[in-house]
């Protein structure tokens, strides 16, 4: 980061003053969301339920959202950029989602039987996305992506799952870091994200034994690191000569594009999952792919697999997520607010550089990441090199100027959000680069 050991100290030492000062600023703006945060903790270990919201000093307590828009409980307005970590998608006022909300609760929400929207919402999803020509509901995209694999083995006769390091598939299917002990105790295989021929490899010497690859096309929790189509489509081969299937993991990249990446890519996987976005605000999963193997789940069948999950087809779910799927989400609006995600990544990029800051914004569309190391990035490897106090005092010094983002630096779009957020943004977004030149890391002559 710096040119030698003297400056290293000295650099550090002036990000510890500069990052304390940031958050003492932070805890005395937000009193009330302390105090929540204290008063939390007496029954929520850390005051929270949800692992990825919790920062330091303390998270900030939100308690409305209008548009792009939210506000904390000490009465600060932000720019929403976390979008609930993507699921946000149609920002937290859309008028024809909520009509449709509120219609499905006035008649009705636990009716135990089928209801007149899940079906309507199977035929959208299955006529839009082409790998999918069945699909199942359930309630998160964790419980997909275990259905996925768990189908996998089961038709496959297989044990074996390949993964990529680094890679996030729900709260039970965490690789970072070496995975996490409360992970499903699948035999897990895995291989570098973008290595085509040590993942062709792999493939190969597994042969019988791998029942599965499951990958993100797009990295979500692992930086926003695209996948080149060309390994993708080494991936396709590869699994169909291996007899393995291949599990492409759209939680959060379908929304990265009208018919989703493999759409984009043209490359049909075995299953897709799907989740977030796509309940229109409410608890939502799904696993669709080959009718042969979804069919596996017809009750009429013999030997059908059995699937349960009282809320698979929740009304909520499935007519907040059918309205805004065909009502809202047109081909011309994710066409839209991709192409302007695109734009802000580039626009930060360019700061980045007239600043003569090392760091790279990741990602494709409406998500993107930013990391303090140097570009390209293609793999999960290099963001290690990067200081996490940089990314910490960039998430407090960006709440501080009314941008609610995510700590790790990822970021998501909403619908709502328009050319003027944009422009705001950037503005803050140099303001910070300048502000904080003489300890943010100098590109690399």
């Amino acid at each position: 980061m710096f040119d030698d050991a003297p400056s290293v100290h000295l650099g550090n030492a002036s990000l510890d003053a500069v990052l304390a000062d940031a958050r003492q600023r932070f805890t005395a703006a937000n009193p009330r969301s302390l105090e929540r945060h204290r008063d939390a903790a007496r029954a929520l270990p850390g005051g929270n339920t949800r692992a990825v919201l919790w920062y330091r000093p303390f998270p900030l307590t939100l308690v409305s959202g209008d548009g792009c828009r939210v506000t904390d409980l000490d009465g600060h307005d932000y720019v929403d950029l976390v979008s609930e970590y993507s699921a946000g998608l149609y920002g937290h006022s859309d008028r024809t989602i909520a009509a449709a909300l509120k219609e499905a609760i006035d008649q009705g929400l636990l009716l135990g039987a089928p209801n007149r929207y899940e079906a309507r919402y199977a035929e959208a999803l299955v006529e839009r996305f082409p790998a999918i020509e069945r699909i199942r509901f359930c309630n998160s995209g964790t419980e997909a992506n275990i259905m996925a694999l768990s189908a996998a083995r089961a038709i496959s006769g297989r044990s074996k799952i390949l993964a990529f390091r680094e890679g996030y598939h729900g709260g039970v299917l965490t690789f970072a870091h070496g995975g996490s002990p409360l992970n499903l105790p699948f035999p897990f295989v895995f291989a570098d994200y973008n290595d085509t021929e040590g993942t062709v490899r792999l493939i190969e010497e597994l042969a019988d034994d791998l029942a599965a690859v499951i990958i993100e096309p797009m990295m979500g929790g692992g930086g926003c690191i695209p996948a080149n189509r060309s390994f993708l489509a080494a991936l396709r081969e590869a699994t169909t000569k291996a007899g393995a299937y291949l599990i492409f993991d759209e939680v959060m990249t379908s929304r990265l594009a009208y018919r989703a990446l493999h759409g984009v890519h043209g490359i049909n996987p075995d299953f897709v999952t799907l989740g977030k976005y796509l309940g229109g605000g409410a608890s939502f999963g799904a696993f669709g792919g080959r009718a042969d193997l979804i069919d596996r789940f017809d009750p009429a069948s013999p030997n059908a697999f059995s699937h349960g999950g009282t809320f698979n087809n929740n009304i909520l779910s499935m007519a907040g997520g059918f309205t805004g799927f065909t009502q809202v989400l047109t081909e011309q609006a994710s066409a839209d607010f991709n192409a302007r995600g695109d734009r802000m990544r580039e626009r930060m990029n360019a700061a980045l550089e007239a600043h003569d800051i090392e760091g790279v914004v990741l990602g494709r569309g409406s998500l993107m990441n930013l990391h303090f190391v140097a570009g390209p990035v293609e793999t999960p490897a290099p963001l290690d090199r990067g200081d996490p106090r940089l990314l910490a005092l960039w998430h407090v010094e960006m709440l501080l100027r009314g941008f609610h983002a995510a700590p790790r630096g990822m970021m998501a779009l909403s619908l709502p959000y328009g050319n003027a957020e944009l422009d705001a943004f950037i503005a803050a977004f140099e303001d910070f680069l300048a502000t904080h030149k003489s300890i943010l890391p100098r590109r690399k002559a």
